[in-house]
């Protein structure tokens, strides 16, 4: 069917649906089995329902479904990729067609990292009146029947939710039944969705008119208790946030302030003035709705995006609280599921530009110290994928070495840690450096390094030992220890802790001669993995009744 593959290539592809009829006529189909996504969504801390402001980014691109729709990759050069994971808290696929099924490779990228995917329905302008008339007008069978299928829709591929964005006028007997229909869908979700959403988008109020609040009013409160958030239009001052804090109360999180990074109408600020607008919101207290991040790409030009993309989430990252992982084993080799080539064990095997966010892989921190630090994507040279983590600074004159933060965790500390590293350090004076990792822990009464009882600083510093060579048993996996290749070294260490919680994984760069002078160095990550010695030691389940369908060979 022409929905579910490519007419040109033949190929899957993510689509949406139109209309009611379309919608209401939806049910699974094998041919949908390459559109359900195949990784679960992460845990992270804090989780989502905690009371921190949260961050939601709603990413609208020319229409949507553009060559993130090639479920199996495409060969695109300098595509769009989002890889800010650990700073924001829900991500929301929109377009302009009635029901926006995420893209499955959206979905695959957002839960490795953590984070939960809306879909949207929306509905506007004639038609939508037209259309919010059948629904809405009638009977509750009518919009009882509408939620249930987004929930089943949203189940079936899944993804975590909706984002429902009324923008046309309803009559009387319509917006009568909008509040029944939110509740109604919003349980249906809750129950077909572990940690399901529903956010509604200030557009109509109780009456039925499209008015535009910027702010949680009494005239549009009554979407906002009916489903488990607000997603406020762009065109507010300090004074609606103020009001918002107000009368949301203790929901005060569940509102989220629009901010349109293309600054269209007259807001606070949108480009890389957004850290104005975000100020503003949380010193509310009161959580954010990026709109259209993709200016980044889309205004800037795609040639140096990934540059710019560092520098505009670098210059929200204050205003942006970061989330820790909170299982392992974490490993990951940083790939931002796309490349000029890909990579195998250092070596270019297919050179060529490729695209496929389904195989982005568990993103770090980003973090910029006063242009001393800085981490970003290498294109040119990985260890296995599409790209290695740059990591770039200079160590102080009279100091030994710097900590670069990777990842923030939080978990209690196995007894025994297995950690493996691959790195390449480039530049002239790469003989100079010694690479390694740092592990910090929660100061959680005492922390026991080994069996040495040691008071640590406030959080614990561990310097894992140094493995030259894997232990007996771990030979396959830890196979890389004591050799890289193609000019990458490869490190493994192990570390015993007692009674305390993982805390930061740092990459420690030191030189091996004091200097007076500052030292710039440059190092690639190829590869980080921590690994639980208990669960790594035990044998895999055994994979059973496995199956091939829907093959074309070429």
């Amino acid at each position: 069917p022409a929905r579910h593959f490519d007419t040109r290539t033949t190929e899957p592809i993510s689509f949406f649906l139109s209309g009611l009829e379309e919608l209401l006529a939806w049910q699974p189909d094998s041919n949908d089995d390459f559109n359900v996504s195949a990784v679960p969504l992460a845990k992270r801390q804090p989780p989502l329902h905690s009371r921190r402001p949260r961050t939601l980014v709603c990413h609208d691109m020319r229409g949507g479904y553009l060559e993130d729709r090639f479920i199996q990759g495409s060969a695109t050069r300098n595509p769009y990729v989002f890889y800010h994971w650990r700073y924001i808290d829900i991500f929301v696929y929109f377009s302009h067609h009635t029901v926006t099924i995420p893209p499955v490779c959206w979905t695959n990228a957002a839960h490795r990292n953590g984070v939960p995917v809306l879909g949207t329905f929306i509905t506007e302008w004639t038609d939508g009146e037209k259309l919010c008339e059948a629904f809405l007008a009638g009977g509750a069978e009518a919009y009882r029947a509408v939620g249930e299928q987004l929930a089943r829709i949203a189940q079936h591929y899944r993804f975590d939710g909706w984002l429902v964005n009324i923008e046309n006028t309803l009559s009387a007997a319509a917006v009568g039944n909008l509040p029944p229909f939110l509740r109604h869908l919003t349980a249906q979700v809750h129950r077909a969705v572990p940690g399901g959403l529903v956010i509604w988008y200030d557009s109509v109020l109780r009456n039925g008119a499209l008015r535009w609040q910027n702010e949680l009013t009494e005239e549009n409160r009554v979407f906002f208790d009916a489903c488990d958030g607000l997603f406020t239009n762009y065109n507010w001052k300090q004074e609606h946030l103020e009001r918002t804090r107000g009368l949301a109360g203790p929901r005060h999180t569940d509102v989220y302030v629009g901010v349109d990074v293309f600054a269209r109408g007259d807001v606070i600020g949108g480009g890389f003035d957004t850290d104005k607008s975000l100020r503003l919101i949380r010193q509310h207290g009161l959580s954010t709705a990026i709109f259209a991040p993709g200016w980044v790409y889309e205004h800037l030009g795609e040639e140096n995006f990934l540059r710019n993309e560092n520098k505009f989430w670098a210059s929200l990252a204050e205003y942006l609280p970061t989330h820790s992982i909170c299982t392992l084993p974490l490993a990951t080799s940083f790939s931002l599921g796309m490349g000029t080539s890909r990579f195998l064990a250092g070596k270019e095997e297919e050179p060529g530009p490729w695209y496929d966010l389904s195989a982005q892989e568990i993103q770090p921190l980003y973090p910029e110290h006063e242009g001393r630090l800085s981490t970003s994507c290498c294109l040119q040279d990985a260890w296995c994928g599409g790209s290695s983590l740059r990591v770039q600074g200079t160590i102080p004159p009279g100091e030994e070495r710097v900590a670069v933060g990777l990842f923030s965790l939080q978990m209690p500390a196995p007894p025994k840690l297995f950690l493996t590293l691959l790195y390449k350090l480039e530049g002239p004076h790469s003989d100079d450096f010694a690479v390694a990792l740092e592990l910090t822990t929660w100061d959680s009464g005492t922390c026991h390094e080994g069996n040495v009882t040691s008071l640590p600083e406030p959080n614990g510093r561990h310097r894992p030992r140094f493995l030259p060579a894997p232990p007996p048993g771990l030979a396959k996996l830890l196979a890389a220890c004591d050799r890289g290749s193609n000019g990458w070294t490869s490190r493994c260490y192990e570390l015993d802790l007692q009674d305390c919680s993982l805390r930061d994984l740092s990459l420690l760069v030191s030189r091996h001669q004091p200097s007076p002078r500052e030292t710039p160095f440059t190092c690639l990550l190829g590869e980080v993995r921590v690994l639980d010695a208990a669960s790594v030691a035990a044998s895999p389940p055994e994979v059973q009744s496995m199956s091939a369908s829907q093959l074309w060979w070429q």
